[in-house]
Protein backbone atom coordinates (compact mmCIF):
# COMPACT_ATOMS: atom_id res chain seq x y z
CA UNK A 1 0.00 0.00 0.00
CA UNK A 2 1.32 3.15 -0.71
CA UNK A 3 1.74 5.46 2.68
CA UNK A 4 -0.31 7.67 3.51
CA UNK A 5 1.12 11.52 3.36
CA UNK A 6 0.38 15.12 3.80
CA UNK A 7 1.53 17.90 1.86
CA UNK A 8 1.61 22.01 3.58
CA UNK A 9 1.15 23.55 0.54
CA UNK A 10 1.59 23.00 -3.33
CA UNK A 11 5.01 22.08 -5.16
CA UNK A 12 6.80 22.06 -8.42
CA UNK A 13 4.29 19.92 -11.16
CA UNK A 14 7.08 17.12 -11.36
CA UNK A 15 6.95 16.62 -7.49
CA UNK A 16 3.22 16.74 -7.01
CA UNK A 17 2.76 14.32 -9.97
CA UNK A 18 5.43 12.08 -8.17
CA UNK A 19 3.67 12.57 -4.96
CA UNK A 20 0.25 11.65 -6.36
CA UNK A 21 2.14 8.41 -8.01
CA UNK A 22 3.55 6.77 -5.09
CA UNK A 23 1.98 8.28 -2.13
CA UNK A 24 -1.54 8.19 -0.67
CA UNK A 25 -1.81 12.18 -0.58
CA UNK A 26 -3.59 14.76 0.96
CA UNK A 27 -2.33 17.79 0.75
CA UNK A 28 -3.71 22.20 1.11
CA UNK A 29 -4.31 23.42 -2.25
CA UNK A 30 -4.45 26.94 -1.18
CA UNK A 31 -1.11 28.94 -0.51
CA UNK A 32 -0.80 29.42 2.28
CA UNK A 33 0.37 28.26 6.03
CA UNK A 34 -1.86 25.96 7.42
CA UNK A 35 -3.12 26.59 11.44
CA UNK A 36 -1.92 24.30 13.96
CA UNK A 37 -5.73 22.53 14.29
CA UNK A 38 -5.37 22.30 10.67
CA UNK A 39 -2.05 20.38 10.75
CA UNK A 40 -3.46 18.09 13.63
CA UNK A 41 -7.00 17.49 11.86
CA UNK A 42 -4.89 16.53 8.78
CA UNK A 43 -2.42 14.27 10.03
CA UNK A 44 -4.67 12.03 11.76
CA UNK A 45 -4.03 8.60 10.06
CA UNK A 46 -1.09 10.48 8.40
CA UNK A 47 2.47 8.66 8.14
CA UNK A 48 4.58 11.13 6.44
CA UNK A 49 4.24 15.04 6.60
CA UNK A 50 6.37 16.93 3.88
CA UNK A 51 6.17 20.92 5.01
CA UNK A 52 7.61 23.81 3.94
CA UNK A 53 9.76 26.11 6.15
CA UNK A 54 6.69 28.26 6.90
CA UNK A 55 4.76 25.63 8.83
CA UNK A 56 5.54 25.52 12.53
CA UNK A 57 5.82 21.47 13.59
CA UNK A 58 5.88 22.42 17.56
CA UNK A 59 5.71 19.79 20.24
CA UNK A 60 1.95 20.60 20.86
CA UNK A 61 1.52 19.21 16.95
CA UNK A 62 3.62 16.46 17.51
CA UNK A 63 1.89 15.34 21.17
CA UNK A 64 -1.27 14.63 18.74
CA UNK A 65 -0.35 12.66 15.82
CA UNK A 66 0.50 9.22 16.57
CA UNK A 67 0.74 7.84 13.78
CA UNK A 68 3.35 10.43 12.16
CA UNK A 69 6.62 8.17 10.65
CA UNK A 70 8.53 11.40 9.39
CA UNK A 71 8.52 14.73 8.89
CA UNK A 72 10.08 15.69 5.27
CA UNK A 73 11.10 19.49 5.30
CA UNK A 74 11.29 21.54 2.13
CA UNK A 75 14.63 23.59 2.47
CA UNK A 76 17.82 23.28 4.08
CA UNK A 77 17.20 25.01 7.40
CA UNK A 78 14.33 23.30 9.75
CA UNK A 79 14.15 25.19 12.65
CA UNK A 80 10.60 25.57 12.13
CA UNK A 81 10.36 22.14 13.55
CA UNK A 82 11.03 21.54 17.47
CA UNK A 83 13.75 18.66 16.78
CA UNK A 84 13.97 17.72 19.98
CA UNK A 85 10.25 17.18 20.41
CA UNK A 86 9.99 14.67 17.49
CA UNK A 87 12.84 13.01 18.86
CA UNK A 88 11.36 11.73 21.90
CA UNK A 89 8.47 10.71 19.55
CA UNK A 90 11.12 9.06 17.74
CA UNK A 91 10.42 10.32 14.10
CA UNK A 92 13.40 11.43 12.00
CA UNK A 93 13.02 14.98 10.43
CA UNK A 94 14.80 15.64 7.46
CA UNK A 95 15.80 18.42 5.23
CA UNK A 96 16.94 19.21 1.37
CA UNK A 97 20.68 20.09 1.86
CA UNK A 98 23.21 20.66 -1.63
CA UNK A 99 20.92 21.67 -4.22
CA UNK A 100 20.43 25.37 -3.78
CA UNK A 101 24.20 26.58 -3.46
CA UNK A 102 24.18 28.24 -6.89
CA UNK A 103 20.84 29.41 -7.29
CA UNK A 104 21.03 31.40 -3.50
CA UNK A 105 25.06 32.41 -4.48
CA UNK A 106 23.61 33.92 -7.34
CA UNK A 107 20.64 35.90 -5.70
CA UNK A 108 23.30 36.99 -3.26
CA UNK A 109 25.80 38.67 -5.72
CA UNK A 110 22.33 39.89 -7.64
CA UNK A 111 21.93 41.46 -4.32
CA UNK A 112 25.45 42.81 -4.33
CA UNK A 113 25.10 44.41 -7.45
CA UNK A 114 21.69 46.05 -7.54
CA UNK A 115 22.89 47.70 -3.95
CA UNK A 116 26.14 48.55 -5.27
CA UNK A 117 24.48 50.50 -8.60
CA UNK A 118 21.29 51.46 -6.88
CA UNK A 119 19.21 49.83 -9.17
CA UNK A 120 16.33 49.50 -6.83
CA UNK A 121 16.46 53.41 -6.94
CA UNK A 122 16.54 53.48 -10.35
CA UNK A 123 14.02 51.22 -11.42
CA UNK A 124 11.39 53.07 -8.89
CA UNK A 125 12.74 56.62 -10.48
CA UNK A 126 11.47 54.82 -14.07
CA UNK A 127 8.22 53.73 -13.11
CA UNK A 128 7.50 56.39 -11.61
CA UNK A 129 7.47 58.47 -14.70
CA UNK A 130 10.18 61.55 -12.82
CA UNK A 131 13.30 60.75 -15.01
CA UNK A 132 13.56 63.39 -16.89
CA UNK A 133 16.72 62.10 -18.44
CA UNK A 134 20.42 60.93 -18.04
CA UNK A 135 22.43 63.11 -15.52
CA UNK A 136 26.05 62.88 -14.94
CA UNK A 137 25.79 63.16 -11.10
CA UNK A 138 22.39 61.02 -11.14
CA UNK A 139 22.73 57.60 -8.68
CA UNK A 140 26.26 57.17 -8.53
CA UNK A 141 26.91 54.04 -7.08
CA UNK A 142 29.63 51.96 -5.71
CA UNK A 143 32.54 50.10 -7.97
CA UNK A 144 32.05 46.20 -7.19
CA UNK A 145 35.37 45.23 -9.45
CA UNK A 146 38.44 45.30 -6.96
CA UNK A 147 36.17 45.77 -4.01
CA UNK A 148 36.60 43.62 -0.77
CA UNK A 149 34.28 40.85 -0.15
CA UNK A 150 34.09 39.79 3.35
CA UNK A 151 31.92 36.47 3.62
CA UNK A 152 30.95 35.45 6.70
CA UNK A 153 30.09 31.65 7.02
CA UNK A 154 32.33 30.06 4.38
CA UNK A 155 30.56 27.00 3.79
CA UNK A 156 29.03 25.61 -0.13
CA UNK A 157 27.40 29.03 -0.52
CA UNK A 158 29.76 31.26 0.77
CA UNK A 159 32.60 29.37 -1.10
CA UNK A 160 30.04 29.83 -4.27
CA UNK A 161 30.21 33.40 -3.64
CA UNK A 162 33.74 33.35 -3.50
CA UNK A 163 34.13 32.02 -7.07
CA UNK A 164 31.67 34.76 -8.76
CA UNK A 165 33.67 37.56 -6.90
CA UNK A 166 36.46 36.58 -8.47
CA UNK A 167 35.39 37.19 -11.76
CA UNK A 168 35.29 40.67 -10.61
CA UNK A 169 38.37 40.75 -9.47
CA UNK A 170 37.11 41.15 -5.76
CA UNK A 171 39.80 40.63 -2.87
CA UNK A 172 37.77 38.36 -0.85
CA UNK A 173 37.82 37.68 2.68
CA UNK A 174 36.65 35.09 5.10
CA UNK A 175 35.46 34.08 8.56
CA UNK A 176 34.40 30.66 9.60
CA UNK A 177 34.41 28.93 12.82
CA UNK A 178 36.33 26.22 11.35
CA UNK A 179 39.42 27.79 8.99
CA UNK A 180 39.86 26.40 5.86
CA UNK A 181 43.41 24.51 5.05
CA UNK A 182 45.84 25.99 3.00
CA UNK A 183 45.34 24.32 0.51
CA UNK A 184 42.00 25.49 0.22
CA UNK A 185 42.07 28.97 0.99
CA UNK A 186 44.53 28.70 -2.18
CA UNK A 187 41.81 26.83 -4.29
CA UNK A 188 39.25 29.84 -2.94
CA UNK A 189 41.44 32.50 -3.18
CA UNK A 190 40.16 33.90 0.21
CA UNK A 191 42.10 35.33 3.15
CA UNK A 192 41.35 34.30 6.56
CA UNK A 193 40.63 37.35 9.48
CA UNK A 194 39.01 37.49 12.48
CA UNK A 195 35.38 38.42 12.16
CA UNK A 196 35.86 42.47 13.78
CA UNK A 197 38.53 42.74 11.27
CA UNK A 198 36.54 41.67 8.90
CA UNK A 199 33.79 43.92 9.34
CA UNK A 200 36.18 46.91 9.54
CA UNK A 201 37.67 46.39 6.39
CA UNK A 202 35.03 45.01 3.92
CA UNK A 203 33.30 46.63 1.19
CA UNK A 204 30.45 44.13 1.25
CA UNK A 205 29.66 41.79 3.74
CA UNK A 206 27.67 39.13 2.85
CA UNK A 207 25.78 36.46 5.67
CA UNK A 208 25.60 32.59 5.20
CA UNK A 209 25.95 31.38 8.30
CA UNK A 210 23.46 28.74 10.14
CA UNK A 211 20.93 29.63 12.33
CA UNK A 212 21.26 28.83 15.80
CA UNK A 213 21.88 30.32 19.32
CA UNK A 214 25.43 30.99 18.27
CA UNK A 215 24.57 33.14 15.31
CA UNK A 216 20.99 34.59 16.82
CA UNK A 217 21.92 38.63 15.92
CA UNK A 218 25.33 37.82 15.03
CA UNK A 219 24.85 41.34 13.35
CA UNK A 220 24.14 43.85 15.90
CA UNK A 221 24.46 47.44 17.46
CA UNK A 222 27.60 46.82 18.14
CA UNK A 223 29.11 44.94 14.77
CA UNK A 224 27.25 47.73 12.61
CA UNK A 225 29.40 50.06 14.46
CA UNK A 226 32.44 48.66 13.55
CA UNK A 227 31.59 48.55 9.61
CA UNK A 228 32.44 50.84 7.59
CA UNK A 229 30.37 54.04 6.33
CA UNK A 230 30.14 53.35 2.52
CA UNK A 231 30.00 49.33 3.42
CA UNK A 232 26.97 47.26 2.75
CA UNK A 233 25.29 44.02 4.07
CA UNK A 234 23.73 41.26 2.29
CA UNK A 235 21.83 38.65 3.93
CA UNK A 236 21.14 35.32 2.15
CA UNK A 237 21.06 33.11 4.83
CA UNK A 238 18.32 33.74 8.13
CA UNK A 239 16.62 36.40 8.99
CA UNK A 240 17.40 36.62 12.81
CA UNK A 241 20.99 36.47 12.16
CA UNK A 242 20.26 40.13 12.37
CA UNK A 243 19.21 42.68 14.89
CA UNK A 244 16.67 44.01 12.47
CA UNK A 245 15.89 47.06 14.04
CA UNK A 246 19.59 47.97 15.08
CA UNK A 247 19.72 47.53 10.96
CA UNK A 248 16.86 50.07 10.20
CA UNK A 249 18.44 52.39 12.59
CA UNK A 250 21.98 52.03 11.43
CA UNK A 251 20.83 52.64 7.50
CA UNK A 252 18.89 55.50 8.86
CA UNK A 253 21.74 57.19 10.46
CA UNK A 254 24.42 56.45 7.45
CA UNK A 255 26.03 54.12 10.16
CA UNK A 256 26.51 51.96 6.98
CA UNK A 257 25.74 52.31 2.96
CA UNK A 258 22.90 49.91 2.22
CA UNK A 259 21.98 46.38 2.50
CA UNK A 260 20.18 44.11 0.47
CA UNK A 261 18.01 41.49 2.30
CA UNK A 262 16.48 38.18 0.56
CA UNK A 263 15.19 36.47 4.89
CA UNK A 264 13.97 38.99 7.49
CA UNK A 265 13.96 38.57 11.58
CA UNK A 266 10.27 37.57 11.49
CA UNK A 267 9.00 37.01 7.97
CA UNK A 268 6.78 38.28 6.18
CA UNK A 269 6.85 41.03 8.79
CA UNK A 270 9.33 43.75 8.38
CA UNK A 271 10.87 45.75 11.09
CA UNK A 272 9.49 49.16 11.78
CA UNK A 273 10.84 51.54 8.61
CA UNK A 274 12.99 48.80 6.83
CA UNK A 275 10.35 49.57 3.63
CA UNK A 276 10.98 53.11 4.01
CA UNK A 277 14.32 53.42 3.23
CA UNK A 278 16.12 54.03 -0.32
CA UNK A 279 19.42 52.19 0.87
CA UNK A 280 18.19 48.82 0.87
CA UNK A 281 17.09 46.60 -1.54
CA UNK A 282 14.58 44.00 -0.39
CA UNK A 283 13.76 40.07 -1.44
CA UNK A 284 11.10 37.70 -0.88
CA UNK A 285 13.20 35.44 0.25
CA UNK A 286 14.18 33.94 -3.15
CA UNK A 287 17.26 32.47 -2.47
CA UNK A 288 16.24 29.04 -4.17
CA UNK A 289 13.49 30.52 -5.85
CA UNK A 290 14.42 28.73 -9.92
CA UNK A 291 12.62 25.67 -11.47
CA UNK A 292 15.38 23.66 -11.59
CA UNK A 293 16.21 24.14 -7.89
CA UNK A 294 13.01 24.18 -6.29
CA UNK A 295 12.08 20.77 -8.38
CA UNK A 296 15.45 19.32 -7.26
CA UNK A 297 14.33 20.36 -3.69
CA UNK A 298 11.36 18.55 -3.49
CA UNK A 299 12.37 15.35 -5.09
CA UNK A 300 14.92 15.10 -2.40
CA UNK A 301 12.00 15.91 0.11
CA UNK A 302 10.11 13.32 -1.08
CA UNK A 303 13.00 10.47 -1.26
CA UNK A 304 13.04 11.66 2.89
CA UNK A 305 9.53 10.67 2.95
CA UNK A 306 9.24 7.75 1.01
CA UNK A 307 12.87 6.28 2.85
CA UNK A 308 11.45 6.81 6.10
CA UNK A 309 8.05 5.70 5.70
CA UNK A 310 9.60 2.19 4.56
CA UNK A 311 11.11 1.70 7.77
CA UNK A 312 14.54 3.07 6.17
CA UNK A 313 16.97 5.97 7.46
CA UNK A 314 16.30 9.43 5.40
CA UNK A 315 18.94 10.25 3.32
CA UNK A 316 19.09 13.85 5.08
CA UNK A 317 18.04 12.99 8.15
CA UNK A 318 19.00 15.76 11.00
CA UNK A 319 18.18 13.71 14.46
CA UNK A 320 19.69 10.44 13.03
CA UNK A 321 19.41 9.42 17.10
CA UNK A 322 16.20 8.57 16.83
CA UNK A 323 17.70 5.36 15.07
CA UNK A 324 19.68 4.36 17.99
Amino acid sequence: MKPKVYLTRPLPPEVMLRLERETDLAWNAENRTVSARELIDALKQREGLLCTINDRIDAAVLDQCASLKVIANFGVGFNNIDVVAATAHKIPVANTPGVLTDATADLAFGLLLAMARRMGEGERLVRSGQWTGWEPMQLLGADVSGATLGIIGFGRIGRAVAERARAFSMRVLYWNRTRLTEDQESQTGAYFVEFEELLGEADFVSLHVPYGRETHHLIGEAQLRLMKPEAFLINTSRGAVIDEPALVRALQSGRIAGAGLDVYEHEPKLSPGLDQLENVVLAPHLGSATIGTRTKMGMIAVDNLLAACAGNRPPNCVNPEVYG
